[in-house]
């Protein structure tokens, strides 16, 4: 069975949703990775490139819950959107980004998605990824505008913080981000099925049938040769979220589906913790970023290959000040 790690932004959202009670008990899903179906098995998509979505109004309840869970988030102090000034050092940044690229949070077993952290591989694009927004009819074209402008500069920074090609295409591309209403969404399943053929029926109804206290989530599928290199991503954003927090789904998001599949409560600061302090990528995130895409790092890597790259590439970005004597490695750090 393929392994599910689906990622959403529930956590860290009691109390805050009013009767939205599903934060409580949902399951926060980390990400999944699929094995993708030989091309030839692609159904052909419409005349425009673009997958059908079913029209749907956005759903007013949601409207207004939403809009008052970003004012509380932001009345606490959370949701900055700075990039962090809180210092971090090597150490730290190796053993953040081997947290959160190389454990998964969350499993699939018998079909059912668990709380289970686990060791698992580095996993990242080799192809260049080119992100595809589709919005639902319900998205008022002045948003669309909007977050088209927003998706075009993040894609630039990813791109620079990786040093890995990441555009915004009008259509064809091999990450595509869907918009969508309530309504829209549980529609979507025809829409998923034109983009990957034979995907599972568990994901599919994960994403029809997500809980309101899940705001996005992504998808990204493996080849058959190579199960640590994505091919395909699928990224969900309600379009019921107010500005902040729907941009937030695009840092966290578009990010994760790169390949930074965990979140760690010791990275601070980082958009990839659960305490919503950031709604946006930190200086800190760019590094792992750009560790991600090292070459000295490669798909496939287990953790403990990884750990001594890793150390290596956090002191040349993080080097220590002048004149401090370095210390000595501990014996975790030592190759074998």
């Amino acid at each position: 069975m393929p392994r599910l790690r689906l990622r959403d932004h529930s956590r860290g959202l009691i109390g805050l949703l009013g009767v939205l009670v599903l934060t409580a008990c949902a399951p926060e899903l980390q990400f999944a990775d699929l094995s993708m179906p030989r091309p030839e098995a692609r159904p052909d998509l419409p005349l425009n490139g673009r997958p059908e979505i079913a029209a749907g109004p956005l759903d007013t309840l949601l409207l207004a819950r939403y809009a008052e869970t970003e004012k509380q988030l932001s009345s606490r102090g959370l949701l900055r959107t700075d990039a962090g000034a809180s210092p971090v050092d090597p150490d730290d940044l190796a053993e953040n980004f081997l947290r959160i690229a190389l454990y998964d949070e969350y499993s699939e077993i018998g079909g059912r998605i668990v709380a289970r952290e686990q060791a698992s591989s580095l996993r990242r694009w080799e192809d260049p990824v080119s992100l595809t927004l589709h919005f639902g009819a319900s998205v008022p074209a002045e948003d669309q505008a909007r977050d088209r402008a927003e998706v075009s500069a993040l894609s630039k920074r990813l791109s620079a913080a990786t040093g890995h090609p990441i555009t915004l295409a009008s259509q064809g591309g091999n990450f595509d981000v869907f918009v969508v209403s309530e309504g829209e969404r549980q529609a979507l399943g025809p829409a998923l099925e034109a983009l990957v053929p034979g995907l599972p029926d568990s994901v599919t109804q994960q994403i029809t049938d997500l809980p309101e206290s899940i705001f996005c989530l992504v998808v990204a599928f493996s080849d058959q040769q190579s199960r640590s290199v994505y091919k395909k991503a699928i990224a969900v954003i309600r379009a019921e979220l107010p500005p902040l927090l729907r941009q937030s789904c695009y840092n966290e998001e578009i990010a994760q589906g790169l390949g930074l599949a965990n979140d760690s409560r010791d990275a601070r600061p980082s958009l990839f913790n659960d305490d919503k302090e950031f709604a946006l990528l930190t200086g800190q995130d760019e590094f792992l970023l750009n560790m991600l895409y090292d070459p000295r790092l490669r798909p496939g890597m287990s953790i403990e290959e990884a750990r001594p790259v890793a150390r290596e590439i956090a002191r040349e970005l993080l080097p220590p000040p002048p004149n401090t004597p370095a210390s000595a490695p501990s014996s975790s750090a030592q190759e074998t």
